[in-house]
C-alpha cells in the first residue's frame, strides 16, 4: 500500500499522511447495521451522558476468523480499512466462487493466492492446523 502525503496548506495537514487502500462497496451479505444503542441516552429518552452520541455510522464487517474453507485456494481482491477494529481486512474470493473478509496479513498485496488447510506450505497468508505444525 502505498503512503499518501498531504500538502501543507492549513496547520492541520502538516506532516499528514494517510495509506492509501482500495476502497469499495462490500458485498451485502458480508455487512450489516452495527446499532449503536444508547447516545448518551437512558431507557426513558433523558441525556445522562452530554458528551456522547454523534459518530459517523459505522457497517460491520463479518470476518472469517475460522478460515473453514479447507483446501481451495483464494485470491485478495481489495484491502479496506475496517472501522470498528481499527484495522485492515482483505476481501477474500475463493475458487467454489465464496467471498469472505479475513483480517489483513501484514506484507500480502492485492491478487496474492491464500489457502487453508492441513498440508498447505507455510506462507503469507496460509492457514495450518495447530497439530501439523
Amino acid at each position: 500500500m502505498a503512503i499518501h502525503l498531504y500538502k501543507t496548506s492549513t496547520p492541520s495537514t502538516r506532516k499528514g499522511a494517510v495509506d492509501s487502500q482500495v476502497k469499495s462497496n462490500p458485498p451485502k451479505n458480508l455487512i450489516y447495521g452495527q446499532h449503536r444503542c444508547g447516545k448518551g441516552h437512558n431507557a426513558r429518552g433523558i441525556i445522562t451522558a452530554g458528551h456522547r452520541g454523534g459518530g459517523h455510522k459505522r457497517l460491520y464487517r463479518k470476518i472469517d476468523f475460522r478460515r473453514n474453507e479447507k483446501d481451495i485456494s483464494g485470491r485478495i481482491i481489495t484491502i479496506e480499512y475496517d472501522p470498528n477494529r481499527n484495522a485492515y481486512i482483505c476481501l477474500i474470493h475463493y475458487r467454489d466462487g465464496e467471498k469472505r473478509y479475513i483480517l489483513h496479513p501484514r506484507g500480502a498485496i492485492i491478487g496474492d493466492t491464500i489457502i487453508s488447510g492441513t498440508e498447505v506450505p507455510i506462507s503469507m497468508g496460509n492457514t495450518l492446523l495447530l497439530s501439523v505444525v
